[in-house]
């Protein structure tokens, strides 16, 4: 994929991070796999380098203004997150790539027939 492909699907899964705090996974990390031929690892490991900044600063600036954030909790989230997200990496990076890939799939199925059928 060449540079611009590369910002313009950081700008869609901005536009639906911004828009419904998915984050830009469940839009980055399957692009990078099918479209720019990433290793399930390597789409998770750049996705959550890709994340840190654009994310948690503009995005959240704007629903702060908009007097939706709490950011007592916001601050716990981000201390769980934080460690969390290092254990959770830890963990994967002795994990096949194809039960990786599976794991992920399977997950955001889950997610997405609770949110469609789920009360």
């Amino acid at each position: 994929m060449s540079p611009i492909l590369f910002i313009l699907l950081g700008l869609v899964a901005g536009v639906f991070g911004g828009a419904f705090g998915i984050g830009g996974a469940s839009v980055m990390v399957p692009a990078l796999i099918y479209l720019a031929g990433f290793t399930q690892h390597q789409a998770q490991g750049t996705i959550l380098a890709a994340m840190i900044p654009p994310i948690g600063l503009l995005a959240a600036l704007r629903y702060w203004q908009a007097g939706n954030v709490k950011i007592s909790v916001a601050a716990l989230l981000c201390a769980g997150f934080f460690f969390g997200g290092y254990i959770g990496a830890s963990l994967v990076q002795n994990i096949p790539e194809p039960v990786l890939k599976k794991s992920f799939g399977v997950f955001l199925l889950l997610i997405s027939l609770k949110m469609i059928i789920g009360k």
